[in-house]
């Protein structure tokens, strides 16, 4: 059993599962008293309760929705309950139902690391799904299948993240680069195509402006980008009047809000102090600490190794002159949270705190305990610089940076995440040009000598440089190029925006035009699936002939035909492409087109394929032929169209 809540979340309701109610047994009263338990058998019941138990909760709600977005593996039993309610209501197969399923789900993967994924043992998969198998009209082995890699391999866990890929034609990562990243982490899963083919798009995540910018800041945008101004933060024109701000008012406003963090961290850092029963004198000295003038940079989010909070901290001495400089200070407020049983995350909180309680760091660094999001908020809308640390690649996006920004911050970060993307010189600065190095200490030393140069360098003068007024021009023109050049795309508004024409839109337009005739277009589009599956082996691509000479120059056409072997297939059932692009030095191609070829007739029992495409560029390239199953309903990233792949 469980209970629903209701939160109004502006006009957004919002609903939540509760397990803690006098109808359920103890032990499953507290499945819902943590995320994220160790034991593997609270986990999966809670992942149950999430996508089994939640679609129930929306029907018992009567809401019925056309599409469902999963995000991440852990709500994915939400496919299957979706394929158990259309057998039961529709009278479909489990095919047909799938089928159906795919074309209206939509999957979110929001990790870059394998250990951040859930796998279940086969075993515990079989003992709570046994009773479920019936309803879904699939064996065991089906079902372990659907979460595999390989559906064969009987030793490999259950993933929950290829279960949702395999239920969903409409994936996406949150970033660019981690798009790159996920196509390489699930290339398997399509093995017959390459890697940058694989069906998985992304949609970069975005901040809710109005909740994280200061009230003053919010004021000084109804001033000048207009009274509208949050119901509309995708606006380009909008952003554009960020350059109108004057100077004076734009800093007067972010100093007041670093003076309020300052503050801030002056009373927490006591409360702390007071918390431990730490002497008088030290809790005394808590309200000195921190410059209200000094250059600020704040570094917070969850502490894990990827994001090497430590980083800043390799060379001591070279930090130490960077901060206790008295003609140029520099300060830094830490923050993040370790999960209960991360022991990592707690040495890296441990390190910190040892460090920076010693002289000089005691007055120019702090550590924030029990980060939340209302520490969150000083720290945005007061930092100078917001600095960001991972490990390229493995932050997916990250969107602390965005916050900042929205405040006046400018981001400093390794060329990973949304920064990978967001980045230019004018609105901030880059650790690195985005390299990986194997050796992690190598790297560990070349991008804190990054930090460090960049800080010497650039960054501290550029803060310091006053005029007369006191007011730093070139570091506020950074700010508001920050301001009008990530604005309009770093926001909810805008990724909303692209769910909705990139993926919601369009899976409904998909959907309709699948079940337009009711159950015969899912009924049709099922049957021959099955047949192509079966018959697809007997297909071979046995000739491809380049027409034209092999030196072609630039405007000449490129002539291209192939001999194909359907077997028992007919020509509607597949789509020929010549697949082509230059190649860089080493033999691999740069990038890639796809250009339809034309059926022109038979030769004996082959089908002749043609293409004629015009050279625009000069270089060495390569091309191939590609045969994929072709229907008119056929989901374009369903997951056969990296298995039933043949080329020549």
């Amino acid at each position: 059993y469980a209970q629903i809540w209701r939160v109004q979340v502006g006009r957004i309701p919002l609903y939540l599962l509760d397990a803690n109610v006098p109808q359920n047994p103890p032990h499953l009263r507290e499945i819902t008293s943590q995320p994220y338990p160790d034991d593997r058998r609270q986990r999966l019941i809670q992942e149950m309760l999430l996508g089994i138990g939640g679609m129930r909760a929306l029907r018992k709600l009567g809401i019925d929705p056309t599409i469902v977005h999963m995000n991440e593996g852990h709500s994915a039993f939400a496919g299957l309950e979706r394929i158990r309610v259309l057998r039961e209501e529709q009278e479909l197969t489990f095919d047909e139902a799938l089928l159906l399923v795919m074309a209206s789900n939509v999957f979110t993967t929001h990790t870059s690391v394998p250990a951040g994924i859930d796998l279940f043992d086969p075993g515990l998969i079989e003992r709570f799904f046994s009773p479920y198998l019936p309803s879904l009209g699939i064996t065991l082995e089906a079902l372990l299948g659907l979460g595999r890699r390989d559906p064969k391999n009987q030793s490999e866990p259950f993933c929950m993240n290829i279960l949702a890929q395999k239920l969903s034609g409409n994936i996406n990562a949150v970033s660019r680069l981690h798009r790159k990243i996920s196509q390489r982490l699930w290339h398997d899963l399509w093995p017959r195509i390459p890697e940058e083919d694989v069906p998985i798009n992304y949609v970069t995540n975005g901040v809710h402006v109005p909740s994280w910018v200061s009230q003053e800041m919010a004021e000084t945008y109804t001033r000048y980008l207009g009274p509208n101004w949050s119901e509309d933060p995708d606006n380009v024109r909008l952003w554009n009047r960020a350059m109108e701000i004057p100077d004076e008012e734009l800093w007067g406003v972010h100093e007041r809000r670093r003076g309020r963090l300052v503050a801030f961290c002056r009373r927490r850092l006591r409360d702390q102090l007071l918390r431990r029963g730490a002497p008088t004198k030290e809790v005394e000295m808590a309200t000195e600490v921190l410059n209200p003038d000094a250059l600020t940079i704040v570094w917070a989010r969850r502490m894990v190794t990827y994001k090497r909070p430590l980083l800043i901290f390799r060379d001591l001495d070279r930090l130490a002159r960077i901060l206790d400089n008295p003609e140029r200070p520099v300060q830094i407020i830490m923050a993040g949270k370790a999960h209960p049983n991360d022991l990592e995350g707690k040495r890296l909180i441990k390190e910190i705190i040892s460090i920076i309680k010693e002289d000089p760091f005691r007055q120019h660094v702090v550590f924030i305990e029990d980060y939340d999001m209302d520490v969150a908020r000083y720290l945005v809308q007061g930092a100078d610089i917001w600095l960001n640390t991972p490990r390229r690649p493995d932050e997916a996006c990250g969107t602390s940076g965005m916050k900042a920004v929205f405040n006046g911050a400018l981001h400093f970060s390794t060329l990973d995440g949304w920064w990978d993307e967001a980045f230019n010189p004018r609105v901030g600065w880059a650790i690195g040009r985005g390299e990986v190095y194997k050796d992690h200490e190598y790297q560990d030393d070349v991008e804190s000598h990054a930090f460090y140069t960049l800080m010497e360098n650039e960054i501290i003068p550029l803060f310091y440089k006053r005029g007369p007024d006191g007011i730093p021009r070139e570091w506020v023109a950074k700010m508001k190029a920050a301001m009008k050049e990530l604005g309009p795309l770093y926001n909810t508004n805008f990724m909303i925006q692209r769910y909705m024409e990139d993926y919601y839109l369009r899976a409904h337009s998909y959907l309709k035009d699948l079940t337009a005739e009711g159950k015969e277009g899912i009924e049709e589009l099922a049957a021959w699936y099955r047949r192509v599956s079966k018959e697809w082996k007997g297909l071979k691509v046995v000739k491809v002939e380049q027409e034209s000479p092999p030196e072609l120059e630039v405007g000449d056409q490129l002539k291209v035909r192939a001999l194909v072997d359907l077997g028992t297939l007919r020509p509607e059932d597949v789509r020929v492409d010549l697949y082509y692009g230059p190649l860089d030095p080493f033999g691999k191609m740069k990038r890639r087109e796809i250009h339809p070829m034309e059926l022109m007739g038979k030769e004996g029992e082959l089908y002749v394929f043609a293409a004629s495409l015009p050279c625009s560029e000069s270089g060495r390239f390569a091309y191939y032929c590609r045969v994929t199953p072709h229907h008119r309903r056929l989901i374009p990233t369903h997951y056969s169209l990296g298995l039933l792949v043949t080329w020549g």
